[in-house]
C-alpha cells in the first residue's frame, strides 16, 4: 500500500485536506440555488464518499510492497476494529448531516466556524491523549485561538441579524447556529474513533495483528456513513416532506454536484488519515480543519453572505479569521 514517510509531503497532505474539507460544502450551495433539498443533495454525497473510498483502496490502498493489500488486510482483521471503523462513518454522518443543515440555515461563514471549529478542538484534545505527538505548548495555543475565532463567528452571526441570511435563517436566525454546535460537539469524536481501529505507527512498523490499513478503514468508515444514512436521511426526508420520488426526479446535474462533493470530502479524509501515520493524529487532524478558514473564505468573499451585515460585523470577522490564521500557524509549528 502507498505510504508517507517524509514530514513535508504529511504536511502538504494536510493542506490537500484543508483545502478538500473547507471547499466541498460549495457543491451544496450550487444545488441549493438551483432549491435542490439538502436532504436529497446529501445521498449523492454519501454515495460519493463510498464511492471514493473504494477506488482509493484498490489503487493506492494495493500499491507498492509495504504494509499489506487492502483484501487481505480486510479478511484477516478482528470484528472490534471493522466496527469500530463502520461506528465512526454512523457518528459522522450524524454530525455531518446536522452541519448541512447548519449550512442550510446560516451559510458557509457561519456553519463551518462553529462547527467544524468545535470539532477541531475536541479531535485535536482526544487525538493527542490518545497519541502525544509534537509540541502541546504550540498545539493548544493553537486550539485556543482556533476557540476564540469561533467565538467571534458566533458573535459575528448574532451581530448580523437577518441581513443577507436565507429564507430558512430568515425564519429561526439562531436554528444554523444550534446546529452546527450540536454537529461540532459529535463531530469531534469521529476522528479518533476511526484511528481506533488503524494499526498505529503504520508508516514505519508492520500492521499490528487484527487491526486495519488506513484504506480498510476508509472502506469500513463509508460503509458506515453510507449505511447509516438509510435511517438517519430518511428522517430528515420526511420532517422536510420530501420523497425518494423526488430524488429520482432529480436532473444529473443535481447529482453529480452531491457526488463531487463526497468525493471531494473523501479525498480530503483519504490524505489526513495516511498523513497521521507520520505527523501524529493530532497535529495532521488540527491542520486538516483549517478548512474551518478556507470556508469561511469562500462564505465571506465569494457568497458574500455578509454583504448585507451591519458596518460592525465585519470588526467581528475580522477577529474571526485572525484568530484561524495565527492558530493554523502555531498547529503546523507544533509538527516540526
Amino acid at each position: 500500500m502507498f505510504i508517507v514517510h517524509d514530514l513535508g509531503v504529511a504536511v502538504l497532505f494536510c493542506i490537500v485536506t484543508m483545502l478538500g474539507w473547507g471547499s466541498w460544502a460549495n457543491t451544496q450551495k450550487l444545488a441549493g440555488k438551483d432549491r435542490w433539498p439538502f436532504e436529497l443533495f446529501y445521498w449523492d454525497y454519501a454515495i460519493g464518499v463510498f464511492a471514493f473510498s473504494v477506488l482509493f483502496a484498490f489503487t493506492l490502498g494495493n500499491a507498492g510492497a509495504s504494509g499489506m493489500p487492502f483484501l487481505e488486510n480486510l479478511r484477516s482483521a478482528q470484528n472490534s476494529a471493522i466496527w469500530t471503523a463502520i461506528f465512526s462513518g454512523v457518528l459522522f454522518n450524524i454530525s455531518n448531516i446536522l452541519l448541512v443543515v447548519a449550512i442550510d440555515s446560516a451559510g458557509m461563514a457561519v456553519a463551518f466556524p462553529v462547527g467544524v471549529g468545535l470539532a477541531l478542538v475536541i479531535g485535536t484534545v482526544k487525538s493527542y491523549v490518545l497519541s502525544p505527538q509534537g509540541n502541546a505548548t504550540l498545539l493548544f495555543a493553537g486550539v485556543a485561538l482556533i476557540v476564540f475565532a469561533m467565538i467571534m463567528s458566533a458573535v459575528a452571526h448574532r451581530h448580523q441579524g437577518k441581513a443577507g441570511l436565507g429564507d430558512a435563517a430568515k425564519r429561526k436566525p439562531f436554528r444554523g447556529l444550534a446546529f452546527s454546535a450540536v454537529a461540532g460537539c459529535l463531530m469531534g469524536f469521529f476522528y479518533p474513533q476511526l484511528l481506533a481501529a488503524v494499526s498505529p505507527d503504520f508508516s514505519t512498523r508492520a500492521i499490528q495483528p487484527g487491526l486495519l490499513t488506513a484504506y480498510a478503514a476508509l472502506v469500513l468508515f463509508a460503509v458506515g456513513l453510507l449505511g447509516s444514512n438509510i435511517v438517519v436521511n430518511t428522517i430528515f426526508m420526511r420532517a422536510g416532506k420530501v420523497t425518494y420520488g423526488d430524488y429520482f426526479h432529480g436532473r444529473a446535474r443535481l447529482h453529480s454536484l452531491g457526488f463531487l462533493g463526497g468525493c471531494i470530502w473523501m479525498l480530503a479524509l483519504s490524505t489526513n488519515v495516511i498523513a497521521s501515520g507520520v505527523a501524529g493524529p493530532a497535529i495532521s487532524y488540527a491542520l486538516g480543519q483549517g478548512a474551518t478558514l478556507v470556508a469561511a473564505i469562500w462564505g465571506v468573499f465569494i457568497w458574500r453572505e455578509f454583504v448585507h451585515a451591519p458596518k460592525g460585523t465585519w470588526t467581528f470577522v475580522t477577529l474571526m479569521f485572525a484568530g484561524y490564521v495565527i492558530g493554523l500557524v502555531l498547529i503546523g509549528m507544533a509538527s516540526l
